[in-house]
């Protein structure tokens, strides 16, 4: 497995500011919470967030600016982790924050629905690339 990991460091310095305003909207948020430490396909991310793709693929990118999360692409998916910024300081306040958002409501719920439907999109997603 080959991951298109974003490496700030080598591209530009840290952007403080592009990783606070990463973590300061609820749907970014909410996609940090979902991807947790997995690898998730954008077409789970967009059933529980109940949003378009192009919608959600804008956070991605936003977050994958910000040096948040990294992409894979496989055939016509695209699948996300989190990865650990750069700065330390930065990855001891993603860490917190994952913690903390952890618990609220919203990101418990969104998990549960993530839980419920990741076997019904595998059987449609796998079912339709042997067709």
């Amino acid at each position: 497995m080959c991951y298109n990991i974003f490496v700030m460091s080598k591209e530009k310095p840290f952007d403080m500011e592009l990783f606070f305003a990463a973590l300061a909207d609820r749907t970014r948020l909410r996609l940090l919470n979902l991807i947790g430490n997995e690898e998730i396909c954008v077409c789970f991310l967009t059933e529980v967030i109940d949003t378009n793709q192009p919608k959600i693929s804008r956070h991605l990118a936003y977050l994958k600016r910000a040096g948040l999360v990294s992409v894979r692409r496989d055939w016509k998916w695209s699948h996300y982790r989190i990865v650990k910024p750069p700065h330390e300081g930065a990855a001891k306040v993603l860490e917190a924050t994952l913690a903390w958002i952890r618990d609220e409501p919203e990101m418990q719920r969104d998990r549960q629905m993530m839980a419920n439907i990741g076997c019904r999109l595998s059987e449609i997603i796998i079912g339709s690339k042997t067709v």
